[in-house]
């Protein structure tokens, strides 16, 4: 079973981004890393183009960290005043990064960035 995806512009089995979603979860829950940087290269390895691969995995992690974020916060484990700082620096952060892949795509050398 195939669905379209019309901002990668191409078709995958349906089962694909559901087994990419759970391992990555799965890794990212154990590891406590962002998955991130697992799903971005799996995403292009199987023709999703760059810029929708590195969206697509900032979505991502959002419903891993939330669940993994509860998960440790009814076990006592946040440090919410660290949590403030991080969170400020993260979005600055990720507004800075999408203007800068805005202008490596104005320029041809987004793909090779990412």
């Amino acid at each position: 079973m195939y669905i379209y995806l019309p901002v990668a512009m191409t078709s995958i089995n349906i089962f694909l981004p559901i087994g990419l979603g759970l391992v990555v979860g799965l890794l990212s829950g154990v590891f406590g890393i962002g998955g991130g940087f697992l799903l971005t290269p799996l995403l292009m390895m199987v023709g999703i183009p760059s810029t929708v691969a590195v969206a697509t995995g900032m979505s991502q992690m959002v419903a891993t960290s939330t669940s993994g974020a509860y998960a440790h916060y009814k076990i006592g484990n946040i440090d919410f005043k660290m949590g403030v700082y991080l969170i400020i620096g993260g979005l600055l952060g990720g507004i800075i990064g999408v203007h800068a892949i805005k202008i490596l795509t104005g320029i041809g050398t987004a793909d090779f960035t990412i």
